[in-house]
């Protein structure tokens, strides 16, 4: 059985945010991943397969577009997938012995999961928190930021115990299944996309 093949309902509700056109059916492809992404860690092959089937495109267009983000990975990843910002701003301050100093620790190199499936690594592109480098990322979840040696450890020390630290700053922004935005603190933004009202033109 493929991932979307007994979630109807939730293939419909995405398509129906793009127009109804081949144009439209691909603009679905991150929603899509997304899915996959968030239920499994990573995005197999077969799954990259199932999308382009379901888009109208192919399993070589979808990983190009993979390729391009971060945030989807293509192996398996773990409980805690820790990305570290890897940019100018955060090598000058010492992103790279932030990165030596876990990939030691954790004996785990990136496309590896730790023992026991708690630890992966993953050295990705600016995170937008330059003035706090070095930065690293947890899941989606938030920033951890001017980490130090000892800060890592006792960050590490906490998720091998079990517990998430808070992040310094939850990643600010998420979108909810009705297509609106909620901030860190839990406000809605803008409007859902099931209450957009038609533009009418006027000759």
């Amino acid at each position: 059985m493929t991932y979307f093949s007994d979630k109807s309902d939730l293939v419909s509700d995405i398509f129906a945010r793009y127009p109804s056109t081949p144009q439209g059916k691909r603009s679905a492809l991150m929603p899509l991943l997304r899915e996959v992404q968030n239920a499994h860690g990573y995005v197999s092959d077969g799954h990259m397969h199932e999308i382009a089937h379901l888009i109208g495109s192919t399993a070589t267009e979808v990983r190009s577009v993979m390729s391009f983000y971060s945030t989807y990975s293509t192996v398996p990843t773990g409980k805690y997938h820790l990305q570290v910002c890897s940019t100018l701003m955060c090598a000058l301050a010492g992103s790279d012995e932030l990165w030596d100093e876990l990939v030691s620790v954790l004996d785990v190199q990136p496309g590896e999961v730790s023992a026991g499936g708690l630890f992966s690594v993953q050295k990705v592109e600016c995170l937008g928190s330059c003035g706090t480098a070095p930065m690293m990322q947890v899941n989606d979840l938030g920033y951890y930021e001017n980490v130090t040696r000892k800060r890592c450890h006792d960050l590490l020390a906490q998720m091998k115990a079990g517990v998430m630290p808070t992040p310094d700053n939850p990643v600010p922004v998420t979108v909810r299944a009705d297509g609106r935005q909620v901030t860190a603190a839990g406000e809605a933004m803008g409007n859902s996309v099931q209450n957009l009202t038609t533009l009418e033109v006027h000759p």
